[in-house]
């Protein structure tokens, strides 16, 4: 029996994932108690996070480079940090700068295939965008989880999430207003014929 891979990925309306200017800020400056403590719960649960190399390095940096009154270390971030963590990648060796930290090369389709079959618990991939769109046309994706930021970036985003993804019917499995104004969508992806 596979587990569930929910890919878990934060959006402005128009499609991006972050931004190139500093003036939004992180969480492009919406967000609240009430995403903060939902983005802590959803951490609670015993799962494993899935990384590409880029992904995995932002986060080592962006951590790295964070202060307590820098707002990164935010309670649900900690605890992503602290979960094991399977990275993705042809060019990073371990050890890595991750408590439960593990590398796996090769083809990501087929190591994720595996880790699905292998895992004892559910898996979670924050980011890695080529990484899920990837493993979407695979079919091993079985959430998609948008949190989605009342903000349009179009003049300053950065990282297209489904920018040269194959087509996908989406069916709606939940939904949720947080702070009263950002949305959390979890569909259940299947490939569009």
């Amino acid at each position: 029996m596979t587990v569930t891979y929910t890919f878990d990925v934060f959006s402005s309306l128009d499609g991006f994932g972050g931004v190139t200017s500093d003036s939004w800020g992180g969480y492009w400056g919406k967000q609240g108690p009430e995403l903060l403590e939902h983005r802590l719960a959803l951490y609670g649960e015993e799962q494993r996070m899935v990384f590409g190399a880029t992904t995995y390095r932002a986060f080592e940096q962006m951590l790295a480079a964070s202060t307590e009154e820098s707002g990164v270390r935010d309670p649900w971030v900690t605890r992503m940090r602290s979960m094991p963590a399977t990275v993705v990648s042809s060019t990073l060796h371990g050890p890595l700068d991750w408590p439960d930290a593990t590398v796996v090369s090769g083809d990501a389709v087929d190591a994720v295939a595996r880790l699905k079959q292998e895992s004892a618990v559910p898996l979670r991939s924050h980011g890695s965008l080529s990484l899920n769109r990837a493993l979407m046309a695979a079919g091993l994706v079985d959430r998609v989880q948008v949190t989605l930021f009342p903000v349009i970036t179009d003049q300053t985003g950065d990282a297209p999430i489904f920018q040269g993804a194959a087509d996908f019917d989406l069916e709606l499995i939940q939904s949720r207003t947080l702070d009263g104004h950002i949305q959390e969508l979890t569909y259940r992806p299947t490939l569009h014929d």
